[in-house]
């Protein structure tokens, strides 16, 4: 049973590497591939395709648990494998229409993914377990980062121009990746839980598939009817309502270091050749830093001296000065030239080794406030867990939409500045909550 279970949670792991090595690429150089394109009939936006995933997403989270209730984890993360593949298909054949369209079915994917994710890793997991594989399947996922950027820092590495065949190899290269994560989900076996509920339902032998289908599918309502009376009730503390902003401010920084950072690199006039091959290197910094991050708090905070405002205030730290240095090292248009390059010049002489200290600085900015959120709604709602993280999953994803749709107006300098009030806001409720949290146990020991 043990050895079932840990060969699911790796096959798991090694699924979602291929398919995000696959979306994560895609997403760091889209808006780049985008404005590459020489086809005059193609008039989407980078930005807005990812606005429309992120923002689709967080409604989609609402019916997806119904979904994965009748279907079942594994076909779901099956079927949602061959949206995203869909997604990378469509850049190698570029339209406007199925730019879009597919924008919002993967937004449809990505919430099933997710959901069925969870539900099959507790499912595979014990309360001895749970962090030993959440930790395993957290870091195949992580690794993501790395191989996808490495290929496009070598294939576009001294380019000033994307041509066409290359991009088609690229996405077909990603596409074949990706198709061998959503494969790979099909390996997955049943786990106990499966396994009782259909031996369950094989005993009832007068009941129909349809039937059957059906009762599923009325349990699954009543689960979500209940789930989302729950959401609203937490939605209304005061503690949800102090994390808002530092939830916020996390699909913010997100839209920021996935998306919008690796267009400014490759669109700064003033690295000339090299421009293009560091939106790779800085997708693969991005990913060490949140590595790094995601390890190092994991074994800090086990030490219960070492607080979760002390990582929130670092997290913070390594945000503010990342978005100074990026402030003085990039050009002011970067994000928003529809030209190859920026025509604004910055403060100081752009430097190769300043723009990936930070990404380095919002990877591991990152995994603070994210570990940290993690942590602490888990420990607020440890009874209500699912929807707690159901509500920050949406106001994540519902600022990151927001923040790809404004990121292609607003000048580099002023969408910073709306990072920095967000997170120092963010960080001071985080604050304001972790004391509650020590007062209400000082109360009660007392």
């Amino acid at each position: 049973m043990a050895d079932r279970r840990t060969f699911n949670v790796v096959i798991l792991g090694v699924g979602f590497l291929f398919i995000f090595t696959a979306f994560t690429t895609c997403g760091n150089v889209e808006q780049t591939v985008v404005k590459s394109l020489g086809n005059s009939t193609f008039t989407g936006s980078g930005y807005h395709s990812l606005g429309i995933i992120y923002g689709v997403f967080s409604f989609s989270n609402l019916l997806a648990p119904m979904i994965v209730t009748v279907i079942g984890p594994k076909f779901t993360m099956f079927l949602s494998g061959l949206l995203y593949s869909g997604y990378i298909a469509m850049f190698i054949v570029p339209s406007t229409w199925s730019f879009y369209l597919t924008s919002v079915l993967i937004g449809i994917g990505a919430a099933m993914l997710w959901t069925a994710q969870g539900q099959f890793l507790v499912e595979n997991s014990e309360a001895s377990t749970i962090n030993r594989n959440t930790g395993m399947f957290w870091a195949l996922l992580q690794c993501s980062m790395l191989f996808g950027n490495l290929y496009i820092y070598f294939d576009w590495n001294g380019r000033t121009e994307i041509p066409d065949n290359s991009r088609r190899n690229i996405f077909l290269s990603l596409l074949v990746i990706s198709i061998l994560g959503t494969l790979s989900f099909l390996v997955l076996r049943k786990s106990h839980h499966e396994e009782e509920m259909l031996s369950e339902e094989e005993g009832q032998s007068l009941l129909s598939t349809r039937t059957m289908y059906k009762h599923r599918a009325n349990t699954a309502m009543q689960d979500t009817k209940s789930e989302f009376k729950t959401i609203l009730r937490l939605l209304k503390t005061k503690t949800t309502l102090l994390l808002s902003p530092c939830m916020a401010y996390s699909g913010l920084e997100l839209s920021f270091y996935s998306g919008v950072y690796g267009t400014c690199i490759g669109a700064t006039a003033q690295f000339a050749e090299a421009a293009k091959g560091l939106i790779g290197i800085s997708g693969i910094v991005v990913g060490i830093g949140e590595i790094v991050g995601g390890g190092l708090f994991g074994l800090l905070c086990k030490n219960s001296r070492f607080r979760r405002t002390s990582v929130v205030f670092l997290g913070m730290v390594a945000h503010f000065v990342a978005f100074y240095l990026i402030f003085l090292n990039i050009p002011d248009d970067a994000p928003i030239v529809f030209e190859t390059t920026s025509l604004k010049k910055p403060y100081l002489t752009p430097s190769v080794s300043i723009a990936l200290l930070c990404s380095f600085l919002l990877g591991l900015g990152d995994s603070c406030f994210n570990t940290q959120l993690y942590s602490i709604l888990g420990h607020v709602y440890a009874e209500e867990s699912t929807p707690a993280f159901a509500i920050f999953k949406f106001i994540q994803s519902v600022c990151a939409a927001a923040a790809f749709f404004y990121s292609g107006y607003i000048m580099l300098m002023w969408q910073l500045l709306l990072m920095v009030i967000l997170g120092f806001t963010g960080t001071l409720c985080f604050f304001v909550v972790e004391r509650m949290q020590n007062f209400s146990v000082d109360i009660q020991e007392f």
